[in-house]
C-alpha cells in the first residue's frame, strides 16, 4: 500500500482500484521478472516490522511486493496478486463482507501515512482488499502504460458476485457480451465513464478457485511481453490474442506461481 491512494471520507472515490500487491516467495526474483516483463522499477520503504517494496511506474507507485506470510503458506495460499479498492469506511466494509458470507483474512488495521485497510475474500472465495488511505487520491484518469488497466473476476456464481460487489463499491454495469456456449455473459463493470474490468462464470474445466486477475498495460505489445515472460520462466495460460476493440492480452503464470495478465493498445 502507499500513501498516495485516497481520502478516507471521500465517497466519490469509493470503488476505485488504488493499489495492487504481490505476495511471493522470492522478492529479488520477482523484481527482476516484472522489471523485465512489464517495465516496473522498485522503491524500498520501511513498514512496521518489515521491509516493503513498491512497484513504480516512472515516479508513480502503483503496487507493492511482499514475502508471502508463513501463515498464508500454511493455509495453502500460493504466490498471488490482489487489489485494494477504495472505501470510505474499512470497518463497515469488512462487516458487510462478513454479513454477506465473505471472509476477513487480516485487519481492519491502520498504518500511519498509509491508511486503514483489510484483506478479504468474497463469498465464493476470491481475494481482494479495501483501503481508506491517509492522503488524497489524484483525479481519476484512463490507465497509463505500466499501470493496471483491467481487472477480471472468474467466479462460480456470476449473479451472486455482481450482487456482492456492486453495493460494496458502487460499481455499475457498463456493458455485457455473450461468450457463447456454457460460459454465458461477460459482465463489464465500472464507475462513471470508466470501465474497470469484467466478471464471468469460471469455466468448468478451470481447476483454479474463484479469483481476481489483474492486467498490466505494457508500453509495447502483449505479444512482446508474453515472449519476455516465457523467456524468463513464466507459463502462458492464454493468448496472446486480440479482444473486442482491437486490444491484445495474454494471461501468464509467473515463475513463482502467481497469475497476472498483460494488456496492450493498438
Amino acid at each position: 500500500m502507499t500513501a498516495h491512494a485516497s481520502v478516507p471520507a471521500a465517497t466519490d472515490t469509493r470503488g476505485r482500484f488504488v493499489w495492487h500487491e504481490l505476495m511471493t516467495n522470492d522478492l529479488a526474483a520477482a523484481e527482476d521478472f516484472y522489471g523485465s516483463v512489464v517495465g516496473w522499477t522498485t522503491q524500498r520503504s520501511q513498514m512496521p516490522g518489515m521491509e516493503y517494496i513498491s512497484w513504480m511506474a516512472g515516479n508513480v507507485g502503483i503496487g507493492g511486493l511482499m514475502i508471502l506470510p508463513e501463515e498464508a503458506k500454511a493455509m495453502g495460499a500460493p504466490p498471488h496478486w490482489y487489489a485494494y479498492m477504495e472505501v470510505p469506511d474499512v470497518d463497515a466494509a469488512a462487516a458487510r463482507v462478513t454479513r454477506s458470507g465473505g471472509r476477513v483474512y487480516a485487519g481492519p488495521m491502520t498504518v500511519d501515512t498509509v491508511g486503514r485497510f483489510a484483506i478479504l475474500a468474497d463469498p465464493q472465495g476470491a481475494n481482494f482488499a479495501v483501503i481508506a488511505s491517509a492522503t488524497p487520491l489524484t483525479p481519476e484518469t484512463d490507465p497509463a502504460p505500466l499501470q493496471f488497466s483491467w481487472h477480471e473476476l472468474s467466479t462460480t456464481d456470476l449473479n451472486a458476485a455482481i450482487a456482492f460487489y456492486e453495493p460494496l463499491f458502487g460499481w455499475k454495469k457498463q456493458s455485457e457480451m455473450d461468450m457463447g456456449g456454457d460460459m454465458g455473459p461477460y459482465y463489464m463493470f465500472g464507475r462513471d465513464r470508466f470501465t474497470y474490468g469484467g466478471m464471468m462464470k469460471k469455466a468448468a474445466n478451470n481447476p483454479a478457485p474463484p479469483n481476481w486477475l489483474h492486467y498490466a498495460l505494457v508500453k509495447d505489445s502483449a505479444d512482446a511481453a508474453a515472449a519476455r515472460a516465457t523467456k524468463a520462466g513464466a507459463t502462458v495460460m492464454m493468448g496472446p490474442m486480440e479482444v473486442p476493440g482491437g486490444d491484445r492480452v495474454a494471461v501468464l503464470i509467473d515463475p513463482q506461481g502467481a497469475a497476472f495478465g498483460v494488456h496492450s493498445k493498438p
